[in-house]
């Protein structure tokens, strides 16, 4: 059976801190690139050798960066792929941003000039739509982002894309999707890449 893969990039100084972080480009810690090492040898172990029918990634450092130390050559690099864009809470963390908006979570509010949850939804679904078919041929790796890849997980199950909240990944963390008999399940969430986190 095939499966759908979500590689979370490694850490970066501002994922390490909490600030948001869509199109700064930031390369990752130290930490972060001995765990994308660490996640390529765990993707191993959960799938074999097998040649991926499909693997893509986020254009940003971070995401390609974290694909080549887990030992994967993308064959698609697309924006569909990139994080939530936090407009001008970008590089903020949620506790400045509530110092304004009190109560402000990525999943209820606005984000001024950014993404709404509608407009992350809609890029879930192309990007879903793209690896099912690929399944076919084979297991998807995709590597990206926290905050879309819980929504490509909430898009998976068929539920709107602010269910993402509801899904926890860390930096350099491993999830697999698949079907059970043709219904869309979890098959492992938020698997770390080692075990000193």
């Amino acid at each position: 059976m095939t499966a759908l893969y979500l590689l979370r990039h490694g850490e970066t100084e501002w994922s390490r801190t909490g600030r948001h972080t869509s199109y700064t480009d930031l390369p990752l810690t130290p930490t972060g690139e001995r765990r994308a090492g660490d996640a390529g040898r765990l993707l191993g172990h959960l799938r074999g050798a097998r040649r991926p029918a499909l693997v893509a990634s986020s254009p940003r450092v971070r995401a390609l960066r974290t694909a080549e130390l887990a030992g994967l050559t993308a064959d698609l690099v697309t924006e569909e792929l990139a994080e939530w864009n936090y407009g001008e809470y970008e590089g903020l963390s949620t506790p400045q941003i509530r110092e304004t908006v009190p109560q402000w979570t990525v999943w209820t509010h606005p984000s001024p000039g950014g993404e709404s949850a509608h407009d992350v939804e809609a890029r879930a679904a192309r990007v879903v739509a793209r690896a099912r078919a690929a399944l076919d041929d084979g297991d998807v790796i995709l590597v990206g982002h926290g905050h879309f890849s819980r929504v490509v997980v909430a898009t998976w199950l068929g539920l709107a894309a602010t269910a993402g909240v509801h899904f926890a990944l860390d930096a350099a963390s491993l999830t697999v999707l698949g079907d059970e008999r043709g219904t869309p399940r979890i098959t492992r969430l938020n698997v770390p890449p080692a075990l000193d986190q």
